[in-house]
């Protein structure tokens, strides 16, 4: 069975003073909680797994490099702004 390779997540995330948002922590589909060690770069960029594209934020958790995306939403009004996914991993 094919699993869809975008995973949408819950992410915790504060604003540093520059307005800019930044991720703490993920929360995987199935509950599990992990800590963002630190973020080391946000850039747009395409999922290329996945398909679409955001704010790619380049995120270690646990020692290991991964990417984080902020999709934004196309609604000018309300209070969605967009939603986070990762890449599901091959394994």
């Amino acid at each position: 069975m094919k699993m869809d390779a975008k995973v949408y997540v819950a992410v915790n995330a504060s604003f540093d003073e520059d307005g800019r948002m930044i991720p703490k922590l993920l929360v995987w589909e199935d509950g599990t909680k992990y800590p963002i060690d630190k973020v080391t770069n946000i850039c747009q960029a395409a999922a290329m797994k996945a398909g679409g594209q955001g704010d790619r934020y380049t995120i270690y958790v646990n020692g290991i490099q991964s990417y984080l995306f902020f999709e934004r939403s196309t609604n000018l009004t309300g209070n969605v702004i967009g939603r986070w996914f990762v890449e599901r991993r091959e394994i």
